[in-house]
Order: structure tokens, then sequence, then C-alpha cells
């Protein structure tokens, strides 16, 4: 009976840690580096469906466009590297 008490007692405990101190600050803004327009710029893209494998793309900044993605702002989350 005696664990029960001390089990609730450590799980507000727990509850009562700041969840604030282990969560990162925000995410630097890097833009992507200059290029020419065949300048490929490499980025991570979610992994296909049925599978946990991610995968990398090269593609130009006016492909990236066509897709909806915006090369500079993606650039410091999913950057991986450039192709001249």
């Amino acid at each position: 009976m005696a664990y029960r008490e001390w089990i609730a007692a450590f799980g507000m405990v727990i509850a009562a840690v700041p969840v604030s101190a282990t969560t990162a600050g925000p995410p630097t803004t890097t833009p992507a580096p200059p290029g020419t327009a065949e300048t490929r710029y490499c980025l991570r893209v979610e992994p296909q469906t049925g599978s946990r494998i991610e995968s990398v793309e090269c593609w130009t900044r006016e492909e990236w466009a066509e897709g909806g993605v915006d090369v500079d702002q993606e650039w410091a989350k999913e950057g991986v590297r450039v192709l001249t």
C-alpha cells in the first residue's frame, strides 16, 4: 500500500518538472549560400510512405520553388550541401 503512495508522489514530482528547461531555443535562420541558376541545393526530405529512411534531394532553386519550398528558409534546418 505504501508503494502506491510513493508512486503517486513520484508521479507528481515528475509532472512538476518544467518542460521549458529541456527545449531548444529558436532555430537559426541561416540563408542558403548564393549560387548560379544551375546550382543545386541538397536538402533532407521526409521519408517515403512505408519507409523510415530519410532521403536527400538536390534540386535548383527554381525546382524547389515549383514544389513550394523556400530554400533560404529551409536551409538552416534541412540543408546538406551545395552542388555547383
